[in-house]
């Protein structure tokens, strides 16, 4: 039996690297597409956030601190401006802008106003709950407790639970690309990661199957007579 040339090798390795290569490039197709499908700026809903209202700066009193913070921040929340202060511990805390007052956490019935007067689009506000930063939702992405304000449309509003801002709106379909995000990364649990050795086998495995397809184009093949 005649041994197999370094071309037959080439073949027999691409078609078996070519099982490999198959279900990664199979999800990055799909879930590119996917992605593809709608513009970033409608997947992220960004015609359902209001524009905050403007206040008047001459107006402002400085916060009444009583320890040191590492950052003050002026935010909108509704109809009026606060303070939030971020300390070396990275606890934050709100002051009203119009008296320099403390201001406590947010509860349900201010998460439920700040929510509405946030979203823009027509759907009704649904249901709202109270998440831990250690139990914070998937779609949120920070380790902040927060409102979880759930509209009719599938469209989830956070507002942080100890500043009343607004950390993210997630739509329906900010969701579903964000599934495919992680397909496409191969990181389906975190979908963040972007550099870990399965994405880098499975996209050296693809190089190596496009490689030795392409050596095979220079094959020569004989004549059927």
């Amino acid at each position: 039996m005649p041994r197999p040339t370094i071309m037959q090798k080439f073949a027999r390795w691409h078609i078996w690297l070519g099982w490999a290569a198959a279900i990664p490039m199979i999800l990055w197709t799909v879930s590119g597409v996917f992605m593809a499908l709608r513009p970033i700026d409608t997947v992220r809903g960004e015609e359902l956030r209001r524009p905050p209202a403007a206040f008047a700066s001459q107006v402002l009193v400085p916060p009444q601190l009583t320890a040191p913070v590492t950052r003050l921040a002026l935010v909108q929340e509704g109809q009026r401006a606060v303070w939030v202060t971020t300390a070396a511990d990275k606890r934050q805390a709100r002051y009203s802008a119009d008296s320099g007052a403390a201001l406590g956490p947010v509860e349900v019935m201010e998460a439920r106003a700040l929510a509405e007067a946030a979203f823009a689009g027509p759907a009704k506000l649904a249901s709202i709950r109270r998440f831990a930063a250690d139990a914070a939702p998937l779609d949120l992405r920070r380790p902040r407790p927060a409102w979880q304000a759930s509209f009719a449309d599938g469209t989830h509003l956070y507002i942080d639970a100890e500043t009343g801002e607004v950390l993210a709106l997630r739509t329906g379909w900010w969701r579903a690309y964000d599934l495919m995000w992680g397909l496409h990364i191969m990181d389906p649990v975190g979908r963040e990661n972007t550099s870990h050795w399965l994405l880098w086998l499975f996209g050296g495995i693809g190089v190596v199957t496009s490689l030795f397809g392409t050596t095979l184009l220079f094959r020569r093949r004989k004549t059927k007579r």
